[in-house]
């Protein structure tokens, strides 16, 4: 039997997300074909991938007879509207993180990819973080017991704001919206949905203009998560800090794989995905330390997921369900943080159901 056919794929934005991470992994993952990048900026499309074809409108892009998969990296407040239109032009769609900016906003697009029958997902590639992956299998083997608290961080030291849609007062900007999404998606993997949110935000910088550090926690029976990202902190936090009724894990350091995208590596080395500084497991009834196995990580597994989607093949590796409840808790954290209280997921019934029924938690 033939091999089918490369999936044809436009890029919609080359801007940091469009040129750092999506670019690199579309050209190397086996059957995907890019072939049209959305810019104004044709000449520095053109530099790094000479062979496609540059259209100054997204839209346009969005919706090319010669396309199959449709990759929105453009500004958040233009995600729904384009991936929109590329689902009504019958293109399967990958939207880059946030999803959308609201949680009715999230149910909408979800309702139209179920109604034009395409594969319709998100770019949480930090579910193949090297210490995520880690943190996964501890949980999975029971080593920390019942885990009872987590801190979970992305920080930054950044001290001037920068003249960027994601540091200005644009729908869509600000930490919570650019870093919020994988600390959330990544929690409701392990955990599954909180009973509540509690959410602050706030701009520490000299001119900030949006939140620049949040501090949001997902509370669940006997057990509370601390997500954490700011602009101001130079380093020296643990990445995670587990803690369970058998001991704690602490883990320093991030995934490799973003800094070496970001330096214009592709990737496919044989040490792509390998991280230096693994986790430190202390036993809590001795005190001793044992360093823990970490498994190499690897963003293009996300795309080689949505490729077997499309064909058929496979599982969409982040479905509309699960961003819906990224979106809820996104919302709630927001919310909270205007009101001073705790907030609980604005989801029914069925939306939780649904998101049980396609999540396999490996730390509930």
């Amino acid at each position: 039997m033939s091999e089918p056919a490369p999936l044809r794929v436009a890029l919609l934005g080359y801007g940091f997300a469009g040129k750092s991470f999506h670019a690199p992994l579309l050209r190397t993952v086996e059957g995907l074909s890019l072939r049209v990048v959305a810019s104004s900026r044709p000449e520095d499309v053109h530099a790094d991938l000479p062979e496609v074809t540059v259209i100054p409108s997204a839209r346009d892009a969005a919706t090319h007879p010669d396309v199959d998969l449709v990759v929105v990296a453009t500004p958040n407040e233009t995600h729904v509207p384009l991936a929109r239109a590329a689902l009504r032009a019958g293109k399967h769609v990958v939207v880059d993180k946030p999803f959308t900016l609201t949680l009715a906003e999230a149910r909408a697009l979800a309702a139209l990819a179920q109604e034009q029958g395409r594969v319709l997902s998100v770019f949480h590639n930090r579910r193949w973080d090297s210490d995520f992956l880690a943190l996964k299998a501890l949980l999975a083997e029971g080593t920390l017991g019942r885990v009872t608290y987590v801190e979970s961080r992305f920080d930054r030291f950044r001290p001037e704001v920068r003249q960027r849609w994601r540091e200005q007062p644009v729908p869509g900007a600000g930490i919570w919206f650019d870093l919020g999404p994988h600390l959330v998606d990544q929690v409701l993997q392990l955990f599954g949905l909180p009973d509540s949110v509690v959410g602050m935000l706030a701009a520490h910088r000299d001119a900030a203009a949006v939140d620049d550090w949040c501090q949001v926690t997902l509370v669940y029976p006997q057990r509370h998560v601390l997500l954490q990202a700011s602009m101001l902190i130079a380093g020296g936090m643990p990445r995670f800090a587990v803690h369970g009724t058998r001991g704690s894990w602490l883990k320093h350091g991030m995934d490799s794989q973003a800094d070496r995208l970001i330096a214009g590596e592709l990737p496919g080395a044989a040490d792509w995905g390998e991280d230096a500084s693994p986790g430190r497991f202390l036993v809590g009834s001795s005190g001793e330390a044992r360093t823990t196995a970490t498994p190499k990580g690897d963003y293009r597994r996300y795309y080689a997921g949505v490729r077997d989607a499309v064909r058929g093949t496979g599982h969409n590796p982040v479905t509309p369900v699960q961003a819906i409840a990224v979106a809820a808790v996104l919302e709630a954290a927001l919310q909270s943080s205007r009101e001073g209280r705790a907030c609980p997921l604005d989801l029914t019934s069925e939306e939780r159901s649904a998101f049980s029924d396609v999540c396999d938690l490996t730390g509930s």
